[in-house]
């Protein structure tokens, strides 16, 4: 009987497969199956001789080899994790046919048969089945050639017996430095000794390093593991190594909860440094990788997103200095310009508008609709995100940055090919969110068509306002003039000559319909809080106010509207919300605090709520807080810290009696006016006038108009 060992690099196609085993054991050859796919991919009703599932194979040799084989290529992968499987290793010595399933399979078919040379090895099922046939027609032939090729090559045989000696080794290292070992002290000052010993080449440094660091984390030595690889970088001469060595070290660092902000810097520094010299040289490719590690490290969600503070707040050119400095960042940003203005409105004719964003439509539908029933417009909605050909181009920040820097030519022919019709056709393209959408828009020359791009606030906290070519932006919408100040801060270029017009309008929102009667005898004093899913709306600070007000009063409790913090976001996220869990737990068995969820009708659920909170350490512009203003709920603003003490921030978007400084102010605030019934009802009903008289659709909308049609 024929034995056939079929690779597969990929999951196969279950319809092909099922009527290839058909055809092999209509021709009297048993089938086993090994590759890259899940056990589960594969219908067990098959009946294979037999089944390996390589990843499953690499996921029980380890995290380490896990990431080690990551790194290969597709064909060295599958190499790599059948050469070191005892299953596939002894499935292909006794196969008598090996089948490459695809290309990726190919080169482990032809190793397999460097082993076991009386096999034949075929790439694709039509000459597998020759094979077979062939072995059944000629079976004197195929006997003489088992006995003749019945071993490897000398050649084969000795780089396998040095390959499995290498392996013994790794493996004895392996088990020394495990986590086991490196959870004692005394094996983890061992293996950190042995990382900064005198004299250790620099390679042989770095990947001792890389192997403790790992042992150490997953021993829980989390603080170990950054410092071993700080300890094996400042011993790394190899500049380039040294870079990548810190660059893991801080990120070692982030994602155990911890922000060493002058490791962190050396990092992106040096990565910074690498740029400048691999831009020099001319390899716009290993230039832009430097510099995505390095904004990357210069903006992580942790520090950024998942803090109460943030460095770039406090000083955006200190912060920024380093890539300013950078030759090879400077490129990146350069302008790359446009060959003609854009043009006026049209005359005779409606102004085609195209609407478009990337991932997040939700402060869009106000905009749409006035635009979509306007006479004098004629629009249309681009949804980046969901358009097959334009989503893997605006994915690509790191291909983006090889482009500005002069590589990666056919991205700039695919973006040219992919948006050029959309540009033909929009007189104005109003780009919503400054991240990948706006990026993309800019990589290409817009012609005639006047580019608009909204910045909110997250935006200002990340990579894609440097990767926007601002020559190719007419106009730059903030929601906030503390927004324009620090994005100002962090592009110099705004307050150069030619530089976008800037605008700051507030969002568009519908807030007549949050205008209903308010229910319930104690409505005032209940606490309102719209949204705490991210540790910038930071409500702990608003359950500090909560323990305040019910020092003096009991009836006063918290009601939270909106999905809870995103413990998947990082460790310093799932730190906060540790602390947050804490003081709900103190709280909510008393009644004290209500988690009303995620809602469709917050107009509904604000009726009953009397004071609205806004405890965030930033905000563009805080919706919740608005609305809740306008539902006729007392509004309390913090002075959001990001902004405050700044020419502008809470204090000059809101009237100066809603913001106050402290949970003590904010609780003094609360209990001088919903002192009496009347009191409250008279505050909260100015404050909803307010409200509507300055930020109801009706009066932000001309704002609009004058920004879309007018010249």
């Amino acid at each position: 009987m024929t034995h056939v060992l079929l690779i597969a690099g990929a999951r196969p196609q279950a319809a092909v497969l099922k009527a290839s085993l058909e055809k092999f054991r209509a021709a009297g050859a048993t089938v086993e199956l090994a590759g890259l796919f899940a056990p589960d991919d594969i219908d067990p009703g098959l009946e294979l001789t037999r089944l390996r599932s390589l990843t499953e194979a690499a996921a029980e040799r380890g995290r380490m080899f896990e990431k080690r084989v990551a790194k290969l290529s597709a064909p060295r992968r599958v190499w790599a994790s059948a050469e070191r499987d005892r299953q596939v290793r002894g499935s292909g010595r006794r196969a008598h046919v090996l089948v490459a399933l695809d290309a990726t399979a190919v080169y482990t078919v032809w190793r397999l048969a460097q082993l076991n040379r009386r096999a034949h090895a075929v790439f694709g099922i039509a000459p597998a089945l020759k094979a077979v046939e062939d072995r059944r027609e000629r079976p004197l032939h195929y006997a003489v050639r088992a006995v003749t090729r019945s071993v490897p090559t000398p050649a084969t045989a000795a780089r396998t017996t040095k390959r499995a000696a290498r392996r013994v080794a790794g493996g004895a290292l392996r088990r020394a430095s495990s986590p086991a070992v490196l959870r004692t002290s005394v094996g983890a000052k061992s293996w950190r000794g042995a990382v900064v010993a005198p004299k250790v080449p620099d390679r042989l440094r770095a990947k001792l390093a890389r192997r403790v660091s790992l042992s150490m984390s997953e021993g829980g030595r989390k603080a170990g593991a950054t410092l071993v690889l700080k300890d094996a970088a400042r011993l790394t001469a190899d500049r380039t190594l040294r870079a990548d060595l810190l660059a893991e070290a801080a990120r070692a660092d982030l994602e155990r909860g911890h922000d060493d902000a002058a490791l962190r810097r050396s990092a992106y520094e040096a990565a910074l440094a690498t740029a400048d010299r691999w831009y020099a040289k001319g390899d716009a490719k290993k230039a832009a990788a430097s510099l995505s590690s390095a904004l990357t490290l210069a903006f992580p969600r942790a520090v950024h997103f998942d803090s109460l503070t943030s460095p770039l707040a406090k000083d955006p050119a200190g912060y920024l200095a380093p890539f300013r400095a950078s030759t090879a960042f400077r490129a990146m940003t350069a302008s790359r310009g446009r060959a003609v203005p854009a043009a006026a409105p049209p005359a005779g004719r409606p102004l085609r508008l195209l609407v478009t964003t990337y991932s997040n439509a939700n402060f869009l539908q106000s905009i749409r609709d006035r635009y979509a029933d306007h006479p004098g417009v004629e629009i249309r909605f681009l949804e980046v995100k969901e358009d097959e050909t334009l989503r893997p181009l605006a994915r690509g920040a790191q291909r983006m940055m090889e482009y500005a820097l002069g590589g990666a030519a056919t991205l700039g022919e695919r973006a040219e090919k992919a948006l050029r019709p959309h540009l033909d056709w929009a007189d104005t393209v109003f780009v919503d969110w400054c991240t990948n959408a706006a990026a993309l828009f800019t990589l290409v020359d817009p012609g005639t068509t006047r580019i608009v791009v909204r910045l909110h606030s997250y935006e200002a906290f990340t990579l894609w306002p440097h990767l926007m070519d601002l020559d190719r932006v007419d106009d730059l919408v903030f929601v906030g003039d503390h927004l324009r100040d620090l994005v100002a801060d962090c592009l110099p270029r705004l307050r150069e000559p030619g530089a976008p017009a800037l605008h700051v309008i507030a969002n568009a929102m519908d807030l007549e319909r949050f205008r209903q009667e308010k229910t319930g005898g104690d409505t005032r004093f209940t606490v309102g809080l719209i949204g705490a899913g991210v540790v910038a709306k930071d409500p702990r600070w608003a359950v500090e106010v909560l323990r305040l007000l019910r020092e003096r009063d009991e009836r006063y409790r918290l009601v939270v509207i909106g999905d809870g913090l995103d413990r998947k976001a990082s460790a310093a996220a799932r730190a906060y919300d540790d602390l947050l869990r804490r003081d709900l737990a103190e709280l909510e068995p008393t009644g004290a605090v209500q988690l009303l969820g995620r809602t469709e009708d917050v107009p509904g659920a604000l009726t009953g709520i009397g004071v609205i909170l806004s405890s965030s350490v930033r905000e563009s512009f805080h919706c919740g807080l608005v609305e809740g203003a306008a539902s006729g709920a007392l509004p309390v603003v913090r002075d959001w810290p990001f902004f405050a003490g700044k020419e502008h921030g809470a204090r000059t978007l809101f009237p100066a009696d809603w913001v106050v400084g402290s949970p003590g102010e904010a609780a003094d605030r609360i209990l001088a006016l919903t002192a009496t019934e009347e009191t409250w009802r008279k505050a909260s009903a100015e404050a909803a006038e307010h409200a509507l008289t300055t930020w109801d659709w009706p009066v932000i909308s001309a704002g609009f108009d004058r920004l879309l049609l007018e010249d």
